[in-house]
């Protein structure tokens, strides 16, 4: 279902759905396109989504929508939208069901030439040791007692436990815990599914990625972050909070939808349903997102201990010998209380981020000191036949996106239609001939996730660069591929 309303050009990287167009519109809502990639983002219905966000009470500047933009529950994955702390509301349409699905990356001084030739015994051994599909279990045992610790702790929890590196935690966006969690709010179901999930990549577009460096655009940053020089090999993950945020994420719909008809909340989608920041039913919800977030990153954390101890095992050097350390861990699926200036005022504000990436510039706190003098790593895989980039943030974000930035690539395709279109062996044959080896656990995590079922993750780094909401800073290619 293509969109129709009205679309008026603000420059090459930005397009504005006027308030006007809707009478419960509070702010205009913000798309950051070109023209190429306009085109596609009408093709589906997401910027309707973006202009129902801008009806939501309290929000404070625009609704905006990134040039990954594609359709979601409620909210268009790319949204961003900031709420007023004290008289907004929060929604988890804003943050989505695989809460804090995000991004890790690791670096090595390993080199193409190095890993190339045993880059099948490498992705085969990650496989091994590294729990992925549907439904797939943890290889912890983890005590029903220890769960509340890993939704409280996060990954804080996971390297007390042995899980990795004290300094990993410094290279962890929230140093890898949001400290108002509180797993009281969570229920005993999310637990219960939490449980044997822990430390597992889950199936859908998450995946475990060795790399190489292909291009670096800011030597300077990419030095800063530890990609020394184009031929480097890295890894990346990307996964969530698995069935415990979505648990989460159900649960907290039902309670919203409530709020909303006890408090004759009018909304253009009742998928929007929310409660207010400063209500009950608000601060429960942001403590449990809170303990979903913990939860992913305790997820990543321990996944990137057996990556260690994959390449351990296929190098026979230690982790440390390889320099395998941590560049940064970003979430993509959030909502955070934030302090940003708007209209002159510092304010503060709850930030919904679904399917986007902060993106703080240099000198910001919240930037971990080793990098504060640079800005934020901003982490940006695309599909898996292309690779990733790696984007550091702005002060433009700042100033316009509440320092926000896009997460991905975006689909133009649903799964089925992927399904539908793309064959297995069309698509491992595509990856080989591009030298990548490809090893999934399902025919269909491989179909959904084919690279024709996304945009050109070029483009979508070319407007978010041309819009001044990052800076690129290197380019990674993919090596082998490991698909849940």
């Amino acid at each position: 279902m293509s969109w129709n309303g009205p679309l008026e050009k603000i420059d090459d990287y930005r397009w504005k759905i006027p308030r006007s167009y809707k009478e419960c519109m509070n702010t205009d809502a913000v798309i950051f396109a070109d023209e190429k990639m306009i085109r596609t983002i009408i093709s589906d219905n997401s910027p309707e989504q973006a202009a129902n966000v801008a009806c939501l009470p309290g929000i404070v500047g625009r609704s905006m929508a990134m040039p990954d933009i594609h359709w979601g529950y409620g909210f268009p994955i790319g949204g961003v939208a900031a709420m007023d702390a004290e008289e907004g509301v929060i929604s988890p349409g804003g943050i989505g069901f695989d809460i804090n699905c995000g991004v890790r990356l690791i670096s090595t001084n390993l080199r193409e030439e190095d890993v190339t030739p045993k880059v099948k015994d490498l992705i085969n051994t990650l496989f091994r040791n590294v729990p992925a599909g549907v439904g797939s279990k943890g290889v912890v045992d983890v005590a029903a007692n220890q769960i509340d610790r890993i939704l409280e702790e996060g990954a804080e929890w996971a390297v007390a436990e042995g899980f990795g590196w004290e300094e990993d935690l410094d290279r962890t966006e929230e140093n890898g815990r949001m400290k108002n969690a509180d797993a009281s709010k969570v229920s005993s179901k999310a637990k219960q599914r939490g449980v044997p999930q822990v430390g597992s990549l889950g199936s859908g577009n998450h995946f475990l990625e060795v790399d190489r460096v292909d291009k670096i655009f800011d030597p300077e940053a990419a030095k800063a972050f530890g990609l020394m020089e184009e031929g480097q090999v890295t890894v990346s993950i990307h996964c969530g909070s698995r069935g415990c945020g979505h648990q989460i994420a159900t649960d907290y719909l039902q309670v919203m939808e409530r709020s909303v008809r006890d408090r004759g909340v009018r909304l253009p989608d009742r998928q929007l349903a929310c409660a207010p920041v400063s209500s009950k039913e608000g601060r429960d919800y942001h403590a449990a997102m809170a303990c979903g977030a913990n939860y992913a990153w305790a997820n990543r954390q321990m996944i990137m201990h057996w990556v260690r101890q994959s390449f351990e095992k296929v190098f026979d050097r230690s982790a440390e010998d390889m320099e395998m350390g941590l560049v940064y861990d970003v979430a993509h699926n959030i909502a955070k209380v934030e302090e940003h200036t708007y209209e002159g005022k510092r304010r503060k504000v709850y930030v919904h981020r679904k399917g986007a990436t902060r993106a703080f510039p240099k000198d910001h706190p919240d930037v971990p000191s080793k990098y504060r003098s640079i800005g934020q790593p901003v982490l940006i895989p695309g599909d898996m036949g292309t690779g990733s980039y790696v984007l550091v943030g702005t002060e433009r974000a700042m100033q316009e996106s509440f320092g926000s930035t896009c997460h991905g690539a975006g689909r133009v395709m649903s799964r089925e239609a992927a399904i539908r279109s793309y064959s297995v062996k069309a698509i491992t044959q595509e990856m080989e001939a591009k030298g990548i080896y490809l090893k999934g656990s399902t025919r269909d995590g491989i179909q959904e996730e084919a690279p024709g079922a996304y945009k050109d993750i070029d483009d979508v780094i070319r407007v978010v660069v041309g819009a001044g909401l990052s800076r690129p800073v290197a380019k990674l290619a993919p090596l082998g591929v490991m698909k849940g």
